[in-house]
């Protein structure tokens, strides 16, 4: 597997997009690309990958290559109390 450089971010595949989706607090998800100025967001996981296809398609418009794989990565925080002892 080879490195590719780019000037903003080190990709592993450059044929492969990763999006974080994080769950917005006023409901649905918010994804972002990891390396590429792409963010949008939805109120159902379907819509979100309808989404995220139309922008991702949209921000490579004009590129010679595009992405071959999209990955949709859901990070999810969570705190948990810890009793102190």
């Amino acid at each position: 597997m080879s490195l590719t450089e780019t000037a903003d971010c080190v990709m592993l595949n450059p044929m492969e997009l990763i999006f974080e989706v994080r769950e917005a607090e006023e409901g649905g998800y918010t994804a972002r690309a990891l390396g590429h100025s792409i963010f949008t967001e939805a109120e159902s996981w379907d819509e979100l990958r309808d989404n995220v296809l139309e922008a991702t398609s949209l921000h490579f418009e004009d590129e010679p290559s595009r992405p071959k794989l999209i990955q949709l990565h859901f990070v999810k925080d969570e705190l948990i109390a810890v009793e102190a002892a």
